[in-house]
Formats: structure tokens, sequence, C-alpha cells
């Protein structure tokens, strides 16, 4: 097995193509698999931006081609050198694990290899492959705990050098994860806004990233889950009147979902009840919830939560790419996922 942990990857990082030429980079932090990907991209030597040594497909572009992986892989470039193959969007397609396998049974000489996946389960499809191979670099991207977070913090503050009080620090803290970019681009915001200053305070947290209420927050993800639009429309409509982030409440349902995703596994697995669960993984989530977050337990299908779950991250990339479209896009996703969840329940 060559996973290269969390903890690894900054070292890996300084040459990750000296052993490998391929790479499969997974998990349920979309912005942190970008981010990785993107990474290693950059030390191939190849130009990520040249149409004709680089190529970069969405794994919708193999349906119905299953062997174009592997020909763009094994092609020889117009031009000569090396060539870099880069694959976004990847969930255990057949077409893409099968061409793999191959791959793996026989590595490519001249190309470089990069697979962007989400949240691969234990045992299945991509990952099976990747965790069994000596030539297949396999990379997690789980959302930063605090010492990570606290990381990205000190890192990012300190190039437009600046300090951050303790209650500022924790108050920011409680704002970010889930998602690498998006906490990145907070946290930059933050910087542009104090730049001036030698120390972040408390307020300037508050006044440029925003705090949801709690209640507020739970009743628009409650509303989403039990498929309410009507309440949904009602909560999202108090959050925007109070100039609070959309994209909180956008962030807020990824981690119910990741939840949900957590919860769903340990039932399937322990062949327990949704009420079992509850008292368990769920014993942290406020008694008036608790019947809301076990009907979609009882109602959403594993398989619909991790593809709620991709789109949820997806849109959270997106909006942190495009900002102007920051509002708009989570808005049309939550409302999106809550008709589903009505489909659902």
């Amino acid at each position: 097995m060559a996973e290269i942990k969390s903890h690894e990857f900054d070292r890996f990082a300084e040459k990750p193509v000296e052993r490998f030429r391929m790479f499969v980079v997974y998990g349920p932090d979309r912005g942190l698999v970008s981010e990785r990907a993107s990474l290693i991209a950059s030390k191939t030597g190849v130009d990520a931006n040249d149409a004709f040594s680089s190529l970069k497909l969405n794994v919708g572009d193999l349906q119905g081609d299953p062997g174009r992986l592997l020909d763009e892989v094994n092609a020889i470039g117009l031009f000569g050198g090396e060539k870099l193959v880069w694959v976004k969007g990847a969930a255990n397609e057949k077409a893409l694990v099968d061409a793999l396998q191959v791959l793996n049974e026989t590595p490519p000489q001249s190309a470089f290899l990069i697979i962007e996946a989400g949240d691969l389960k234990k045992g299945t499809g991509l990952r099976k492959i990747a965790e069994a191979s000596r030539d297949i670099a396999i990379i997690p991207c789980y959302a930063d705990d605090a010492r990570a977070l606290n990381a990205l913090i000190d890192h990012e503050l300190a190039q437009d050098e600046l300090r951050i009080a303790p209650a500022a620090r924790q108050r920011l803290i409680e704002s970010l994860g889930g998602d690498r970019i998006a906490s990145r681009n907070e946290i930059r915001k933050l910087g542009l806004y104090c730049r001036g200053n030698s120390v972040i305070e408390e307020e300037d947290v508050l006044a440029i990233i925003g705090d949801a209420s709690a209640i507020s927050a739970d009743d628009a993800v409650d509303a989403i889950l039990k498929g309410d639009r009507n309440a949904f429309f009602h909560a999202t409509q108090k959050i925007v009147s109070s100039k609070t982030p959309i994209f909180l409440v956008l962030q807020g349902c990824l981690r119910q979902f990741q939840l949900l995703d957590q919860m769903r596994a340990e039932m399937d697995e322990k062949k327990l009840q949704a009420g079992q669960v509850m008292q368990t993984l769920g014993r942290h989530i406020h008694f008036r919830r608790k019947p809301v977050i076990e009907r979609a337990l009882r109602t959403w299908q594993p398989a619909a939560i991790a593809r709620e779950m991709n789109r949820l991250q997806a849109a959270i990339l997106q909006s942190r790419q495009r900002q102007s479209l920051e509002d708009s896009v989570a808005l049309l996703t939550l409302l999106s996922t809550t008709l589903q969840s009505g489909r659902s329940g």
C-alpha cells in the first residue's frame, strides 16, 4: 500500500513524482482534494494549461467510451515529452475502475495520471485497487481538525503579518472546516479586511465571517432534511435578512449529511435501528432535532447520501471560486436538496 496520510503529505508533495506516476486523491473535503491534486500536477513538470501535453477530463467524459482513459494515458504527445491526464469528479465508475486496474498491471512510462474522487468507501472500486498497489499513490482528504485549522490560520495570516487573539481564533475555527479551499478563502478575506492592524480581534471575525445563529442554521437544515419547502424559504429568508452568509447554511448542511453518512454506515454494519444509532453518534444533537435526524436516517439511502454530499461539496467549491454567485449557488443547491428530501420521504 502507498497511502499518504495527512501528516505525511507536505513532505510527500515536495517530490511526489519521484516514485509515482499515478495518484488517486479522494475524500469528503472536495476543496482539499482539489488543492492537493493541483499541487501534485504542478510537480509533474507538465504545463496543465498546455492542450498538447495535458488533458483534463470529467468522469462523465468516459461514459460510453470505456477505453478512452487507456488511450489517452498511453498516447504519445504531439511534440513528445511527458503527458498529464487529470480526471475529476470520480466515484467508482466502472469504466474508470477497469482502466485503473489495467494501468496498475502495466503502469504508464511517459504519462502521469491524477484522479480526483469523492468519499470512497473502503474496499471498493478505485480505493481497493489503489490501496493494494505499489505504483499508485492514494491520498485521503478528510475535513481539517482543530490542529490543521490552526496551522492553516497561522500560515495564511502570516502572509499579512497578522496575529489573532485567542477569542477571535476560537470564533474563526467554529466558522471553518468541511472544505479546505472554502476555509482558506475565508481566512484570506479576514486578512484582507484586517490588513494594517497588528492583531485580529473577535469583533473582526464576526464582522467579516458572519455569525449565523445556531438556531437559525439548524432551522434551515432541519427544513431541508424534512423536505419542507415552506419552512426552508422561511428559514433562509430570516438568515438573509439578518445579513448572515447563506454559505454557512450550505456548510452546515454538508456537515449534517456527513453525520448521516457515518450513522448509516454504523446502522448497516452493525444491523442497528436508527434510534439505536442516535443514542451513540447522535448524543450531542439537541433533543428537538433528534426526530428530524432519525427520520432522515430511515429515508435516505447510503448511495443517495453520498451523491448529495458530492453535490454539496461541489457547490461549496463553486461558491468560493466564484464568490459573486455565492448566494445563488448556495440557495439553488439547498433548494434542490430540500426537494430531494421530499421525494425521499
